[in-house]
Order: structure tokens, then sequence, then C-alpha cells
């Protein structure tokens, strides 16, 4: 199975986060979109992406968008998916998917990360793996407009990003 591409319907989950809490795509979607981030805590891609998608996330918090969901969901055992927010300083839900990773099976993932922006009505806007700048602006776009907030620049004057790093 490929990829789930954008305007195709995501699965459904339900996974438990490291929080002890359970996590399901329909009842996200009924409070708005969602961003899920697949990765693993050893993918140097991953580690790379994860501070944008921090910083996506708090951006919208300070802009005042209550309804921002972005949740990474790992492919990792819950000690080393908490050491991996830790040491990355990740502040928005990370979910388990155990092995056998149905959850990454069902959306298809061939790579770490993957990014799924998914629609209140259940259909994939954006998909697509590794680090992409233009994705990630376009999911900042997406997000801003559908939340009526406008976030911060989310990469800085200076600030080396290359506009693809493969994962």
């Amino acid at each position: 199975m490929s990829m789930v591409p954008a305007g195709k319907k995501a699965p459904p989950f339900e996974l438990t986060g490291v929080d002890g809490k359970t996590y399901s795509l329909q009842a996200a979607l009924a409070r708005g979109p969602l961003l899920a981030v697949f990765f693993k805590v050893s993918c140097p891609t991953c580690q790379f992406t994860f501070p944008f998608i921090e910083r996506l996330y708090r951006q919208f918090l300070e802009a005042g968008a209550a309804g921002v969901q972005i949740w990474g969901i790992s492919q990792d055992n819950p000690q080393n998916t908490q050491r991996f927010a830790k040491e990355w300083d990740v502040t928005f839900p990370l979910l388990v998917d155990d092995d056998p990773y149905e959850t990454s099976q069902g959306y298809g993932l061939a790579h770490v990360p993957t990014l799924f922006l998914i629609t209140p009505d259940g259909q994939v806007e954006i998909s697509g793996d590794g680090f992409s700048k233009a994705d990630l602006l376009s999911i900042r776009k997406s997000l801003a407009g559908k939340l009526s907030v406008k976030p911060a620049e989310l990469f800085r004057a200076g600030e080396h990003v290359p506009d693809f790093k493969p994962g």
C-alpha cells in the first residue's frame, strides 16, 4: 500500500499517548483539523523536523488558536518516546504506534517523518514525507486559515533551512 495521498480519506485510528490518555482520530476531528506526524526517535530527519513542528504548535497557541491539534505518532516504545520529547522540547501529544505498527501501515508509511494534515471531514489535505519546507509552509497557511489566526514566521532570518531533507 502506498502513502495515503491528499484528497483521500484518512484511516481511523485510536492510540495511547505517553501521557496515558487515549487519542482517537474521530474525536479529534470533531474539534477541528489535525496534523499527524509519524516518526522514529532515532531518525535524524525526524530530529531535524520536530523543532519546526514544535515551533508551529507554539506559534498557533500564542496566536490564540486553542483548537490547534498536532500529534506525534511514534514507532518506538513509550520510554524512548518520552526521552525524545524531553530532548527536543516537544509539548504537543505524542502517541505510540506499537509493533506491528498497524496505524503506520494503515497510512502506507515508507519513510519517517511522514506528515498528514487531516481536515475535520476526515480528508487528507496535505501529505508528505521527509522534511519539506514547502509542506510545512502549506500546513501553516492552511491551519492559519482554518483557525483564523496569524502565527509568526515559521523560518527565521539567518536560519539555515534546506528546502528538503529525505526521511
